[in-house]
């Protein structure tokens, strides 16, 4: 049996409505187009069951094997609906509202049973912040955050709550996906002089004695959860507003890692600068970072946080992992002009690249193999529209609006797990179209004067940084690139001369005979905490590197000496003092 043909559904200006994806690109005739210029969203349920949309009027809901309407809720003022994770239930939110009539207000907050729109219950929440039910995968369990405590609901049977989560103020959580036993992250944010806290529990085992993992944290005016899809893992990133050493405008961020076996880290990053994206691959075994000021850095991570590959740096602020998590997107969109990078994930290769400027949304088909990127309003009122384009990078379709019609959201059809097998990578470009929208130029600006004449000038070459593993080789730099790089390792080495020197005159005038007696010499203690300069930039580049590590360690050594409880990614930082000493000794024959 052929795999579907996934449907994108389009809400804009003009209303609502669904076509298939390559190589149809037809309208789906089944269903009725909603001519509504008042649709303010819609959603696929997760296992693309159900399709529904508020028009402004009422809430539907369609059948996706038959396209058929199976339910009507007058509901003209929602504006967010949710699925659970089966599609058993539609969950809409709309403005809390205070009327005379109801000087208390009216609930807001209502679940549906998505199959004939019947009505389960209905709460007040007023924030629209967080407002959605957060469910198991089984759909065994419901919890909702209610005046800072976490309610749960058992069996879809909401008049009393079975457990909650309380005694502290929790500001937010996030129920763990994935099989039983279900997990829940709380997080309870910090008073004055006092930390912050994520804390772990299995449920329904809540006391604050029973957290199977616990990490505790300054600066945080606020969290967000990133779970694997095994819900085994979570990554805790905080934030806060303002960066109080004034080095960043965005504030400052820092991200943890938990884990249900009760495994604690920091994940160190390697340049300083905002944290622009965090992604999980699908394998649950690894994620992705975007990190650091322009151009910033994208690296990725084992399930111990440890780097195992860098993608070099360059103008990018955005992740996304297809269905199967084979293939990794890295773009550059909001300010940035809308380079895309894919990325075969197993052999760490790059596949093709494309560019996709002005775009404010971006989906991945549910095959794996095809992605869409919109421009839509009101973030950009101009040049509106949607593109289908290949893995590969090619572009496919495109679908522009004219300028007289506005386009709010694109969004693909999903699927059940194993529809749409995963097929091997090829890095053949497939045959597309040329974009209608022009391109914009690539080329530096160069004044009159100065055009028509060689250069070896590079845009940003000090920040150059090729995608590598850590500590292996690169892609061969351009000739520009190795002569300035010579230049600044040849800079580093004057510098670092010149402090030795110094550092060698200001011994010789101390008391030797108390450094004799403060610092023996020993054998080894020469070759890993004084080592001297070979006189080859490289080499003494990773000498350098090398005195650094050596440093940290002693600094976590006394640590644990003091009894302080080390987190995994020190305690392996330690175990690479042998190969540091070792290889200092290499470098220094």
């Amino acid at each position: 049996m052929s795999a579907p043909l996934p449907a994108i559904a389009v809400r804009g200006s003009t209303g609502v409505s669904l076509s298939y994806g390559p190589p149809s690109y037809e309208n789906v005739s089944e269903f009725s187009k909603d001519l509504s210029k008042a649709c303010k969203t819609l959603l696929f349920s997760p296992q693309g069951q159900y399709f529904a949309w508020v028009n402004g009027a009422k809430l539907k809901i369609v059948n996706t094997q038959t396209w058929s309407l199976i339910a009507e809720i007058p509901r003209p003022k929602v504006c967010c609906l949710s699925f659970s994770p089966l599609g058993t239930y539609l969950m809409s939110w709309e403005p809390f509202i205070v009327t005379n009539a109801e000087p208390r207000g009216t609930p807001n907050l209502h679940i549906y049973k998505s199959s004939n729109g019947e009505l389960v219950k209905s709460f007040v929440h007023k924030k629209q912040i967080e407002w959605e039910p957060q469910w198991s995968a089984d759909e065994k369990i419901c919890a909702q955050l209610i005046n800072n405590d976490v309610v749960f609901y058992e069996d879809a049977n909401f008049e009393k709550p079975v457990h909650n989560v309380g005694g502290e103020k929790i500001r937010s959580f996030a129920l763990a996906p994935g099989r039983p036993p279900h997990h829940v992250i709380c997080y309870t944010p910090g008073k004055a002089g006092q930390r912050g806290c994520g804390r772990i529990f299995k449920y329904p085992k809540f006391d604050a004695t029973q957290a199977i993992a616990t990490k505790s944290f300054f600066q945080d005016d606020r969290v967000e959860f990133f779970w694997n899809n095994k819900g085994t893992s979570v990554l805790l990133m905080t934030s806060t507003e303002v960066d109080k050493t004034g080095a960043s405008y965005y504030g400052k961020q820092a991200l943890h890692y938990l884990s249900t076996k009760g495994n604690t880290a920091m994940v160190c990053l390697s340049k300083d600068g905002p944290i622009h994206c965090v992604a999980w691959s699908p394998k649950s075994t690894e994620f992705c970072i975007i990190y650091g000021f322009m151009p910033s850095k994208a690296t990725l991570f084992n399930i111990d946080c440890e780097p195992i590959f860098e993608f070099g740096s360059g103008p990018r602020n955005a992740i996304h992992y297809n269905i199967h998590g084979n293939i990794l997107l890295l773009g550059g969109f909001g300010n940035l002009r809308g380079q895309i990078e894919l990325w075969d994930t197993a052999a760490r290769k790059l596949i093709g690249k494309c560019e996709a400027p002005d775009t404010t949304q971006l989906q991945w088909s549910p095959d794996g193999t095809h992605f869409v990127t919109a421009t839509t309003a009101p973030r950009l009122r101009m040049s509106n529209g949607y593109k289908i384009w290949h893995y590969t990078g090619t572009l496919l379709y495109e679908r522009p609006w004219n300028s007289q019609e506005e386009l709010y959201e694109v969004s693909w059809q999903s699927y059940p797990p194993g529809i749409f097998p995963e097929k091997p990578i090829n890095y053949t470009p497939v045959e597309g179209i040329t974009p209608s929208q022009p391109q914009a130029s690539k080329q530096v600006y160069r004044p009159p004067s100065a055009r028509g004449r060689e250069t070896t000038f590079r845009l940003h070459d000090d920040d150059d940084d090729p995608p590598r593993k850590p500590g292996g080789e690169t892609t061969a730099p351009s000739k520009a690139a190795i002569k300035q790089k010579k230049k600044r390792e040849a800079q580093k080495a004057r510098r670092l001369a010149e402090e030795t020197n110094s550092t060698i005159k200001y011994d010789r005038n101390t008391d030797k005979q108390q450094q004799q007696q403060n610092h023996p010499k020993t054998p080894n203690s020469s070759s890993s905490t004084s080592a001297s300069l070979t006189g080859d930039p490289e080499k003494d580049k990773k000498i350098k590197n090398i005195k650094r590590k050596l440093e940290a360690i002693a600094k976590l050594k006394e640590m644990q000496a003091a009894g302080k409880i080390l987190e995994i990614n020190q305690l392996s930082k330690i175990k690479t003092e042998v190969d540091l000493l070792n290889e200092m000794k290499e470098l220094t024959l």
